[in-house]
């Protein structure tokens, strides 16, 4: 390691230098601790004894090599400090950790599992003129286990199939370095490069995304560079100063509670570029989703207190940097801010993302499914006014697990309505979700119409599809618009093109009709909604030229819950004109033959 590059804050590769590292004979320790008065070391190789590490000069970094330590033995830093208190830390690049409320960091031996997905990590991609519907997952409530949670390895060969199955692209997996609060969902975190004990081990989650990629399946990591748990053997006052956190009293913690990183220090700066480097090269990562982006662009999240320059230049050179060193993975920020270009290339300002949230998106939405009729006919320009701004960035439609708790209600309990209405409306809202541009996400419960809010201690309620037939048909539904997305480059390709989506309908208030087609592969579709309670016969829509429609999916169709015993009809447009019917609450794709 380059240790001008770290202290300057461009060292990616300080996890191979920092942490316990696996050597010949024993284990290399070595942590950086400017500000202590000493550091020992500590761990069941010693009985848990004093063994004073060598700082040697070199600017507050100790190291010490112990010839009996072993792989699986747990240890921690105790560090010395001036005023005369000592505090056991656990490791800040240490490779695994203890479950729970235990803090002790674990030896482990990265280098001992080997991949065997050369051929997807070449093929891979940013997925831009590709269908991209992203599963995120909670490791440990998608399904139950009997009374033990899933291994990272075992829950591989149980989600695998489901989500082949479901025409799901991609998972991410919400934030999985080690955390002590299961109600923090791991966005509060005390070991940075170390897989949650929960789920197993390092080659645990390694075997997990191995086996993802060689069926074909892309891995997103869900990565918190904002803040940090404030545990005491955690990153804070690690030293005895503030090396990790921001030591100003107004904006230290954050709206959780918890420390906010001081991205401007080169050390803190090298540790976050370091550890988001280590979950692409160590874990084969197709791609960090990156929590709570806003919070880097202002201070504290709130515009009124002012860009946060330095945080925003660490941003930056973060993502530029990741683009060299892994040009084909993903980059994503979750950011509720109308800030420009944040998927803009840095050379052209930008911030650098591959893709944004679109959480304008999103609330827009639901607000206007939470509405009755009559009330969002005041709400029509609502559903519009995505597409007004859609192409300033590249936006990643995205319905996850926080639309879903703290009695926000569900997605299908956010619905207008009667039990019936609810499904009826849920399934035109997704038939409305992928058709529109940009990416998707679902969390994971959306596809079976789940009733029960997420808890992070209980598993979704799969048990629903052997009790309740509406259910089960609205899987099918949603498996069956999947794959409609997947077959149909028209929904995925060029989508960030003006020239690839127009308006058909888009001024019958009244009617809370909308319609619009996307065009790109070689290939026309026409999607048509009526967000209405009301059906409508004959109800004319009018295209350029003469054309057969070819109906893909009518999401009012018997089997899947709805009204409409036949699919698959064909409509002719003559002279730019047709007729259909429109079931209330419901939408219809079509091909343009």
């Amino acid at each position: 390691m380059n240790l001008q590059d770290f202290y300057n804050g461009n060292e990616w590769f300080a996890y191979r230098y920092f942490g316990a590292h696996v050597e010949n004979g024993g284990v290399r320790f070595t942590v950086y601790a400017p500000k202590a008065k000493k550091v020992t070391l500590i761990g069941e190789f010693n009985f848990w004894h004093d063994c004073v590490m060598s700082n040697s000069g070199r600017g507050g970094i100790y190291s010490i090599f112990v010839e009996n330590a072993k792989v699986g033995q747990m240890y921690k830093y105790r560090i010395y400090h001036h005023d005369g208190t000592v505090t056991d830390k656990a490791d800040p690049y240490g490779f695994g950790m203890e479950l729970r409320p235990c803090s002790a960091s674990i030896i482990r031996d990265m280098r001992a599992y080997q991949f065997t997905d050369c051929e997807w990590m070449q093929q891979r991609e940013k997925n831009y003129n590709k269908p991209m519907h992203i599963y995120e997952l909670h490791f440990g409530t998608w399904r139950a286990n009997g009374d033990k949670w899933y291994r990272y390895e075992e829950l591989a060969e149980e989600l695998i199939p489901y989500l082949k199955e479901m025409g799901y692209t991609h998972v991410e997996l919400m934030p999985l370095s080690e955390y002590p609060l299961d109600e923090s969902w791991g966005y509060q975190s005390t070991g940075f490069f170390a897989p949650t004990a929960r789920y197993g081990t390092c080659d645990g989650l390694k075997e997990f995304v191995n086996q993802c990629h060689r069926a074909g399946i892309g891995v997103l990591l869900d990565f918190v560079m904002v803040h940090f748990a404030v545990d005491d053997y955690g990153l804070g006052n690690f030293d005895g100063s503030a090396l990790y956190e921001l030591p100003f009293t107004d904006v230290e913690r954050s709206e959780w509670g918890s420390y906010q990183f001081a991205h401007g220090k080169g050390e803190v700066a090298s540790f976050l570029k370091s550890c988001a480097n280590y979950w692409l090269s160590e874990y084969h990562f197709d791609g960090l989703r990156m929590d709570a982006i806003s919070n880097m662009i202002y201070w504290q999240g709130q515009r009124e207190r002012g860009v946060n320059e330095e945080a925003l230049r660490f941003v930056q050179s973060l993502n530029e940097g990741l683009h060299n060193l892994h040009p084909l993975t993903m980059l994503v920020a979750e950011d509720s801010t109308s800030f420009l270009k944040v998927t803009a290339p840095v050379a052209y300002d930008g911030l650098g993302f591959d893709y944004k949230w679109d959480l304008g998106w999103m609330h827009d939405t639901l607000e206007f499914f939470c509405l009755s009729p009559e009330e969002r006919r005041n709400h029509y320009q609502d559903i519009l006014f995505s597409m007004h701004y859609f192409y300033n960035e590249l936006y990643l439609l995205a319905l996850s697990h926080d639309e879903v708790v703290h009695g926000k209600k569900t997605i299908l309990d956010k619905m207008y309505g009667s039990y019936e209405e609810k499904f009826a409306q849920c399934r035109a809202l997704f038939l409305y979700m992928l058709t529109h541009p940009g990416k998707k996400l679902n969390f994971m419960g959306n596809e079976i119409g789940q009733f029960r809010e997420w808890a992070e201690y209980r598993p979704q309620d799969f048990d629903v599809l052997e009790q309740f037939s509406m259910h089960t048909m609205f899987r099918r539904f949603f498996r069956d618009i999947n794959q409609v997305y997947l077959s149909h480059p028209a929904l995925h390709c060029e989508e960030y093109n003006k020239d690839c989506f127009n308006y058909v309908i888009a001024d019958k208030s009244q009617e809370l009709v909308y319609a619009y087609t996307r065009s790109a592969g070689g290939e026309q579709m026409l999607a048509v909604f009526n967000f209405s309670d009301r059906i409508y016969k004959d109800y004319e829509v009018r295209i350029s030229g003469n054309h057969m429609l070819k109906e893909l999916i009518n999401s009012a169709c018997k089997i899947y819950g709805g009204n409409v015993s036949t699919s698959g009809m064909e409509i002719p447009v003559r002279n730019g004109n047709c007729q259909m019917n429109l079931e209330p609450y419901s939408g219809r794709l079509f091909q343009i033959m």
